[in-house]
């Protein structure tokens, strides 16, 4: 993903934008937590039913995607249908901003369509956050994931709606064996896993269990749109985070960043996935990346550990944002506290 164009992009500009009295009383449950909006849980799909695949922020690399895409759902036995402007180019972009824009509404709004994966992510998903129809969104309560870029997506759906949305496998990833089963035992069955963090990879930072609504995904995105409408209010919440390409300088800059919003003093516990190539060039002047996350978390006094299953890799989880979670720091685990499919 190329985050410093996303940087230079910017959030800037961005406009208000009133829902009203458009969201639907479908799947609303009250909150108790402060700040956060009731949450919309979407439907559980089955065998048969039909995916739509859109690009809303940076075009394939190559061909080769669309095939793993359709191979990744056809083995679990559901349709594809793309968006009609996948394959488009626009500089970096998947498009124009308005081809992206209509995509995303397209297969919202299209009742065939029962779940939308992002084929891939990449960079400019934040200039569409303004100018998207979060009333047509909340009324069309719908499986939407991807990862990476996609986090802005996450972030605004979930702060202007309450739809719990999922960070996961985007559709031209290699979907693995564990992928495919989290895949089907969550959209199918609407049982959510235990998270369990492989103990060859888990590293505790403070140990302890805290419970809150589970809020994150990629750091550069996130501390990209903070200041915005779109960047949750982190009262009572889990926050978990991933990266990639990022030395530690920069992950200590963007961790600067989401501590002077407030953002780290609201959370109850912090889980930190993988940073992939995030190894200083000059390792003799640089902090390391777990000297970084001590520093900022563990004064916080709240659990938190490192090396879930969460990131730029093809095995991770699928996490639903805005789902009421309890994590155990000492064991590494993550376990959904409520039925987030309907």
């Amino acid at each position: 993903m190329d985050k410093r164009t996303f940087l230079k992009i910017g959030s800037t500009g961005i406009a208000s934008m009133a829902l009203g009295n458009t969201l639907p009383a479908f799947g609303a449950v009250s909150d108790s937590l402060a700040g956060q909006r009731a949450a919309i849980y979407p439907r559980r799909i089955k065998k048969g039913d039909t995916v739509g695949i859109i690009t809303p922020s940076s075009p394939l690399v190559d061909d080769k995607g669309y095939a793993i895409a359709e191979a990744n759902f056809a083995a679990l036995g559901l349709r594809v249908k793309w968006g009609q402007h996948v394959g488009k180019k626009y500089g970096y972009l998947a498009g124009t901003d308005e081809e992206r824009i209509a995509d995303i509404h397209r297969m919202f709004s299209d009742p065939e369509v029962k779940a939308i994966v992002c084929l891939r992510g990449g960079s400019g998903a934040a200039r569409l956050l303004s100018r998207l129809d979060y009333g047509l969104i909340a009324r069309n309560p719908k499986i939407f994931m991807g990862y990476s870029d996609i986090t802005a997506f996450h972030q605004a759906i979930y702060t202007q709606t309450g739809l719990i949305t999922f960070h996961g496998a985007v559709a031209n990833s290699v979907w693995t064996s564990m992928v495919n089963n989290q895949f089907t035992q969550l959209f199918f069955e609407g049982k959510p896993p235990v998270y369990a963090t492989d103990k060859k990879e888990f590293r505790p930072i403070s140990s302890g269990s805290a419970e809150g609504r589970l809020l994150g995904g990629n750091l550069t995105v996130l501390a990209g749109i903070a200041g915005s409408r779109y960047f949750p209010d982190f009262e009572n919440s889990l926050l978990f985070l991933e990266d990639i390409g990022e030395e530690p300088y920069r992950i200590d800059r963007m961790f600067s960043q989401l501590a002077l919003t407030g953002a780290l003093s609201k959370i109850k516990g912090l889980i930190f996935g993988k940073c992939s190539d995030c190894q200083a060039k000059n390792p003799r002047n640089s902090l390391t990346l777990d000297q970084v996350l001590n520093d900022y978390v563990k004064p916080l006094g709240i659990p938190a550990y490192q090396g879930a299953r969460i990131g730029h890799i093809d095995e991770q989880f699928i996490l639903p944002i805005g789902a009421r979670v309890r994590m155990d720091a000492g064991q590494g685990t993550l376990q959904v506290l409520e039925n987030i499919l309907r």
